[in-house]
């Protein structure tokens, strides 16, 4: 799917994260990249960088695999799925994520 820009993108983003269960494994995944940054920075080793997008990623794809029981957006979208992930991350850390969902008529499964 082609997408004019990243606000048209977002509503597709979260119809492909329906499921409960896929949007937290995306937050411990995001959650992972945070912690790696900081454990970078703490023991000055570069190396644990490395770490963040792999966790990130592996748990990200593994419930879309098995549990949305669809392709990752990434695949097609990589920078706004980045940035939708953050924002979703956003979203569900501060409580207003169901809030979104249903401004954009997005049901859960």
């Amino acid at each position: 799917m082609e997408f004019r820009d990243y606000e048209e993108f977002w509503p597709f983003y979260l119809t492909q994260h329906r499921k409960r269960a896929t949007r937290r494994w995306h937050f411990v995944g995001t959650s992972f990249v945070f912690l790696f940054v900081i454990i970078a920075i703490a023991t000055r080793n570069a190396w644990w960088l490395l770490g963040a997008p792999i966790a990130a990623y592996a748990l990200a794809w593994f419930s879309h695999f098995f549990i949305e029981g669809n392709k990752p957006a990434t695949f097609g979208h990589p920078f706004g799925s980045l940035r939708a992930d953050f924002r979703m991350y956003r979203l569900m850390l501060t409580g207003q994520l169901g809030r979104e969902l249903e401004r954009l008529g997005i049901s859960e499964e």
